[in-house]
């Protein structure tokens, strides 16, 4: 997602006024002119389901991640959904987490020690900024028009490159055709 604002700036464009853009540019944190992100708040998506937040507090060196829910893993174990060969993300297939899975990732970047309230007296807290952070962040969400609708994906030859290597004639270059057919 920083890839776009950053290449608009490489570039001396401002970027686009009419949506919302999430990436930032990566400059100076490439330039080193800046150790951190600009990112406050990172998150996570499950398919299309919201299913953590990632929070870098300005004011501390931890970076802490709070998975709402996770998806049931196969095999048990694994790190993905190995016999589905896609994570389903919604209903029977998820672990949902009340209240959601806290890591300290800077600690633990494996997230394998779930923090609970017990182990961090600020759970509570931590967990309430970034639930404020996603609610804040869906109520930016639009729909976007289906990008697979038959219209989308049906072929249109005059959107196709006129010299294709598909081995389809080429019709572009009239002066190159007019003086084979010369010779």
């Amino acid at each position: 997602m920083d890839i776009f604002p950053t290449v608009v700036n490489l570039a001396g464009s401002p970027l686009p006024k009419d949506r919302i853009i999430d990436g930032r540019d990566l400059m100076p944190l490439l330039q080193g002119k800046t150790l951190l992100s600009d990112h406050e708040f990172l998150f996570h998506y499950c398919n299309f389901y919201l299913n953590a937040v990632r929070w870098s507090p300005r004011n501390s060196t931890s970076v802490w991640k709070a998975f709402f829910f996770t998806p049931k893993f196969s095999p048990e174990g694994a790190n993905g959904c190995f016999s589905t060969h896609v994570c389903l993300c919604h209903g029977q297939f998820v672990n949902q987490h009340h209240p959601p899975l806290l890591f300290d990732i800077s600690r633990d970047p494996r997230e394998r020690n779930p923090i609970s309230p017990t182990t961090e007296p600020r759970f509570q807290e931590i967990v309430d900024v970034m639930r404020r952070a996603a609610d804040r962040h869906t109520e930016t969400l639009q729909e976007v028009p289906n990008q697979l609708s038959l219209g989308n994906i049906l072929w249109k030859p005059w959107l196709q490159m006129c010299c294709s290597s598909s081995g389809l004639s080429c019709q572009c270059d009239r002066e190159e055709q007019a003086r084979r057919a010369s010779r």
